[in-house]
C-alpha cells in the first residue's frame, strides 16, 4: 500500500510538472508570434533559415559552397579589384597593382585603406590569413597551384583566366558575393553601349585598329588579350600583320618591324613599368625612324596615345567602359 501511494504521488508531480511545461511553452509561442506580426523580430526559424542560408559556385576549380552574404572578401587579381569596386564592394585585402603605390590611381579611393596581400603572381599565404577573410578571390591561370592552401583559409573561387573573359568574370564574381543581379545589369550597361557604338559609327567599323605598346626593350603588338577583346566586340577590324596569328596575344617587336605596327589607326600607350624612363628613349627613336614616319596611320594623322592603364593592364569591366569612351569619342571625328 506503501509503495502504492509513493507511485501515485510521482505520478501526480510527473502530470503536474508537464502542464507547467505545456502552459510556458504557449506563452512562448504567443510571445514569438505576436512579435514577428509587428515586424520587430523574425521567428526562430527565419533565424536558423537566414544563419544556415548557403549557395553553391561552380567555378574554375570546382564547385565552392558560400554560406550567407561574404562581408570580408580579398581579391588576387587587377581585373578583380576593378570589378569588385564596380559592384559596389570593398575588399578587406587585395593584391598590388601592376603600376601605382599601390592601386591604380582611378581605384586609389575607393580601396583606401585596404591591405595588400603580395601581388597577383604571388600572393602572400600569410598576409590573406591576418585579414580573415569569408571569401577569397583568383584565377587559375595564376593561382591554380596554391587553390587548396587558399581554400583552407576560407572559401575560394577562381576565373579560369583574365584577360579576354572580364565580362563571364565579372558575372561569376557578382554570384559569389550574392550580388548576381547587380553584376548582370553592368554586363547588360555594357551591352547596351556596344549596340550605340555599333550604330553610331556603322560606316567606320571597317576600321583597322593597331594596338601597340613602347616598352623598354622596344615594341609589341596586341593581338588579342584584354584591349583585343574590345576592339572585337565593339565590331571594329584588326590589320592583317595583327589577324590570324594563331595563339599569340601579343608580339615583341625589333625597330626593323615597325610597318607591323600600321593600320588605319594606331592606338598605343607607353610602358614605363620600371620608373627609368628608359622607354620615352625607345619611344622617341621609334618615332623618328623613317618606317615609323611613313607607316599610313602616321601620315594620315591617325596615331592616338592611350592610357597603359585602362587599355592594358586593369582589365575589368570598369577599364572596358573607359576605353570604350576612348573609342567613342576618336571615332566622333574621324573620316576614314
Amino acid at each position: 500500500m506503501k509503495a502504492s501511494k509513493q507511485s501515485f504521488f510521482k505520478l501526480v508531480s510527473f502530470l503536474f510538472v508537464m502542464m507547467i511545461t505545456l502552459a510556458l511553452t504557449a506563452c512562448g509561442s504567443s510571445k514569438d508570434t505576436a512579435t514577428d506580426q509587428t515586424g520587430t523580430q523574425p521567428d526562430n526559424q527565419e533565424q536558423e533559415e537566414q544563419i544556415s542560408d548557403t549557395y553553391e559556385i561552380e567555378h574554375a576549380m570546382g564547385t565552392t559552397p558560400i554560406e550567407g552574404t561574404p562581408e570580408r572578401i580579398v581579391v588576387l587579381t587587377n581585373e578583380g579589384a576593378d570589378i569588385l569596386i564596380a559592384l559596389g564592394v570593398k575588399p578587406v585585402g587585395a593584391v598590388k597593382h601592376w603600376t601605382g603605390d599601390p592601386w591604380y590611381e582611378y581605384l586609389a579611393d575607393d580601396l583606401e585603406g585596404v591591405e595588400v596581400v603580395g601581388e597577383e603572381t604571388e600572393p602572400s599565404l600569410e598576409a590573406i590569413m591576418n585579414v580573415d577573410p569569408d571569401l577569397i578571390i583568383g584565377s587559375k591561370l595564376r593561382h591554380e597551384a596554391i587553390y587548396e592552401q587558399l581554400a583552407a583559409i576560407a572559401p575560394t573561387v577562381m576565373s579560369e583566366t583574365v584577360g579576354t573573359v572580364w565580362k563571364e568574370n565579372t558575372l561569376l564574381y557578382a554570384k559569389a558575393i550574392n550580388k548576381a543581379e547587380k553584376g548582370a545589369e553592368l554586363v547588360q550597361a555594357w551591352e547596351e553601349r556596344v549596340v550605340d557604338f555599333k550604330e553610331k559609327y556603322a560606316d567606320k567599323l571597317e576600321t583597322e585598329v593597331s594596338i601597340s605598346r613602347f616598352q623598354s626593350s622596344g615594341g609589341r603588338l596586341y593581338y588579342k588579350g584584354f584591349p583585343g577583346s574590345i576592339i572585337e566586340m565593339v565590331g571594329l577590324h584588326r590589320p592583317e600583320a595583327q589577324s590570324n596569328i594563331g595563339d599569340e596575344v601579343v608580339g615583341d617587336l625589333t625597330i626593323e618591324r615597325i610597318p607591323e605596327m600600321d593600320g588605319d589607326v594606331i592606338f598605343y600607350f607607353v610602358s614605363d613599368w620600371e620608373g627609368t624612363g628608359e622607354v620615352y628613349t625607345i619611344q622617341e627613336q621609334w618615332m623618328e625612324h623613317d618606317l615609323w614616319k611613313n607607316l599610313e596611320a602616321v601620315k594620315a594623322g591617325n596615331v592616338v596615345e592611350v592610357n597603359d592603364v585602362f587599355w592594358n593592364m586593369a582589365g575589368g569591366i570598369q577599364a572596358a567602359n573607359i576605353m570604350l569612351t576612348d573609342l567613342d569619342e576618336f571615332f566622333a571625328t574621324y573620316e576614314k
